[in-house]
């Protein structure tokens, strides 16, 4: 079992770094400190070195004085046996430590973090506007997986939850606070809205939360996240978990983390012994028709391209092909996208095509495969897909396909994610390719996904308020209770509603 690791070997010299919150006059300042002396390669930083010696990992739940009903719920979801981040990690953040914890995707920091969240929460009361944790992530998916992985925990010890993410009603999100929530699981751009429009305020906010904070500052998000950080109460607890950490993050650890306790794994995150990394030379000519024997697989697989433009082309042929596949990325509104997820889950699309908006937040039991059709940029790309399988010590594999142009860059990329892969040459049709990735023919029937009407988005056309003249007000459609009839999912993966056009939904950043 991994064990909190806080210095080793000959004593270093350190700097201290002065974090004191920008944000208010007042607040408390907040030191750390940091190994001095040579940097990491590969873009990682210096761990911090913990001062304050860190408590022993423990063996079982049971040793960590969680709130009887948090336990009585962990052997509900069938949850014995702590992961290493959180036996590690959860003894400290419980006594109120500050934690840096990274891990690879599916090690199980939702509950690393999110555990002690609740436990230092329950039995408080959170007045309107003003909750007291706060769980800031990168992406929507990822906040629905946490409020989802979080909900029976959050009830067990009678704590309200509520989601903030852009793309859904913030009429309701804001109603949601203002009826009272003692954490919030939110993305910067839909809190930072909430705030401005004086729906929520930070105050109270004890235990702060940055999950995937390396996707956060990847994504641009460092000013809106230093901002709120700065609004939460000064001396609070943080707890900081990523899959990889930068410099960005660094910025994020000296100035808001005060003396962490330190868990780390391995930063070749996505290298483990339950995973197989496999890269398939294919020819430019046969790689459309490779793809396509892979996606007709038996069992559930997510496919990997640049661009949602790409993900609704091979969405769309692979349909024609006879694959239940489904397109996933920024440019669907969020009510279809949480719907593409959900079917994805149950079976009903067996072929999940994606942006690397499915990348991270994203866990569905039994994946095991992950395509590459277009290799990633770079290796946290290459890591967080990765990520989707061999989840919770489960097996899987990750298939890149890789044309004769893309060879030399894929060593260097496999090079520093500290990767060694299977190198096969493949054609479609053949049997390395079928024992590799269980591909075979599809059967050539075209294929239409549908989905329940009550699903689709509310439409504001002339019809539509014609109907509710004429006494169609309220219902099932208001009541959100389900309604008869399906709506088609044509051959582009766009869903259509008996011949009328369907307002888009709003796509807001985050």
């Amino acid at each position: 079992m991994n064990r909190t690791r806080t210095s080793g070997g000959r004593p270093r010299a350190t700097r201290t770094y002065d974090r004191s919150g920008s944000g208010s006059a007042g607040s408390s300042r907040r030191r750390s400190t940091v190994p001095a002396g040579r940097q990491p390669v590969g873009g990682e930083f210096a761990l911090p070195k913990t001062v304050t010696p860190a408590l022993p990992a423990v063996e079982a739940f049971g040793d960590l004085g969680l709130p009887a009903p948090l336990l009585t719920t962990l052997g509900q979801e069938g949850v014995t046996v702590p992961f290493p981040i959180q036996a590690a990690t959860l003894p400290n953040s419980l006594a109120g430590r500050d934690v840096l914890g990274r891990g690879r995707t599916g090690s199980g920091k939702t509950l690393a973090f999110g555990l002690a969240v609740l436990a230092r929460t329950a039995g408080k009361r959170a007045e309107p506007r003003q909750p007291l944790a706060l769980v800031l992530v990168p992406t929507r998916e990822l906040a629905q997986q946490v409020t989802d992985a979080l909900t029976p925990y959050a009830r067990s010890v009678r704590l309200r939850l509520a989601t903030v993410v852009g793309g859904m009603s913030i009429g309701r999100q804001a109603g949601a606070l203002r009826a009272g929530a003692e954490v919030v699981v939110a993305t910067p751009g839909r809190l930072k809205d909430l705030i401005d429009r004086g729906d929520c305020r930070l105050d109270d906010v004890g235990v702060t939360v940055l999950d995937e904070a390396d996707q956060m500052t990847d994504m641009g998000f460092m000013p809106q996240v230093t901002a709120l950080l700065d609004q939460v109460r000064p001396g609070g607890q943080r707890l900081l978990f990523s899959a990889t950490l930068d410099r960005n993050v660094d910025l994020l650890v000296r100035r808001y983390l005060s003396d962490p306790v330190v868990h780390s794994v391995d930063p070749s995150a996505g290298a483990v012994v339950t995973m197989e990394h496999h890269i398939l030379h294919v020819d430019e000519a046969d790689k459309h028709r490779t793809t396509t024997e892979i996606a007709a697989r038996d069992g559930r697989v997510i496919m990997f391209l640049d661009t949602k433009h790409a993900v609704d082309r091979l969405t769309k042929h692979l349909l024609n092909s006879g694959v239940r596949a489904a397109a996933l990325h920024g440019g669907r509104s969020q009510p279809q996208r949480t719907r593409t997820l959900a079917q994805f889950k149950d079976g009903h699309v067996t072929v999940l095509v994606a942006t690397n908006v499915a990348a991270r937040g994203i866990h569905v039991d039994s994946l095991d495969l992950v395509v590459n059709v277009d290799p990633p940029a770079d290796h946290k790309d290459y890591l967080h897909r990765g990520g989707r399988t061999a989840r919770a010590g489960e097996s899987g594999s990750v298939v890149t396909l890789v044309t004769p142009a893309q060879r030399r860059g894929m060593v260097r990329l496999m090079a520093s994610a500290g990767i060694t892969p299977r190198i096969t040459p493949v054609r479609s049709g053949e049997a390395e390719l079928s024992r590799i990735t269980g591909a075979q023919a599809p059967s050539g029937v075209p294929v239409v996904i549908t989905v329940p009407v009550a699903e689709s988005p509310r439409r504001t056309s002339a019809t539509s308020r014609s109907r509710r003249s004429r006494g169609s007000r309220g219902g099932q459609a208001r009541t959100g209770q389900p309604r008869t009839g399906q709506a088609r999912t044509g051959q582009n993966g766009q869903s259509q509603s008996q011949g009328r056009r369907r307002r888009p939904g709003n796509e807001s950043a985050a």
